[in-house]
């Protein structure tokens, strides 16, 4: 027999090539078994139910060691209980839904959020991340830049939702997160910063996303000095929602 020949039929050759396509069939088996840690079970619209687990494509429960303490399993097979204010505009599988009601409020479309741990996230240090100026006083406003505390807070329909009493900074990133805004009956909510823009010339705050009347529905926090994961989506998403809901006229062709 020639060098590397096993067989009349099989060589080396024959047998590595076997092997790599063997390595590479479970390697995307392997793959694909990993990406469905989250997001399972599926929804199914026809039968109105959650699909059972697929006993080969959903891998078995997996513990994670969180940095800070404690662990999380994943998948979890929880499911999304919640009430969405919304119906299927038309009746056949993956129709868009229209909000019931408030539509700001709906949490649906663009004002969806996914249900995050509702703990707050942590520095390395195991401090809160982010938190007002007044509590991270090593913290401070480049005196070049305006600064936004004592700002009108104006919304797209040109109307004041409230003034900015606070600035929050992630102390890891070092950067602003959110402004602290009162509105009526000295309530006070976050506005992201990505959704605002800073006028120091005419000493306010503009924000397209929503009107004046929508800051006080802004979803509030629990703590007034730290936000938790949770109530970081709800927030963004409440503005995010703004950009479509916030009038009808935001849902409509603009020819």
């Amino acid at each position: 027999m020639k060098l590397g020949q096993i067989t009349s039929y099989i060589d080396v050759a024959q047998v590595m090539i076997w092997l790599f396509w063997a390595f590479f069939v479970g390697l995307i088996i392997y793959i694909r078994r990993e990406d469905r840690r989250e997001g399972y079970p599926l929804f199914s619209e026809p039968s109105n139910t959650y699909k059972s687990g697929d006993f080969f494509f959903i891998p078995p429960p997996k513990v994670f060691k969180l940095p800070h303490g404690g662990t999380a399993t994943a998948p979890n097979g929880k499911v999304d209980a919640r009430d969405h204010r919304a119906a299927k505009v038309e009746p056949w599988p993956g129709a868009p839904l229209a909000p019931i009601g408030d539509p700001m409020l709906a949490a649906v479309g663009p004002g969806s959020y996914a249900e995050r741990s509702n703990t707050v996230d942590l520095t390395h240090e195991g401090a809160a991340k982010i938190v007002p100026l007044r509590v991270a006083t090593n913290f401070y406003l480049e005196s070049r830049d305006p600064d936004p505390r004592g700002f009108d807070v104006i919304g797209g329909d040109g109307n004041s939702g409230g003034k900015v009493t606070d600035v929050w900074v992630d102390r890891s990133e070092v950067i602003i997160r959110y402004l602290e805004v009162e509105v009526a009956a000295g309530k006070t909510v976050l506005l992201p910063i990505n959704f605002a823009t800073v006028d120091g010339r005419r000493g306010r705050v503009n924000v397209k996303a929503i009107f004046g009347h929508h800051f006080a529905q802004v979803p509030a926090i629990a703590n007034a000095n730290q936000v938790t994961l949770l109530e970081e989506d709800k927030i963004t998403a409440y503005y995010g929602g703004g950009t479509l809901y916030a009038h009808p006229s935001r849902q409509e062709p603009l020819f």
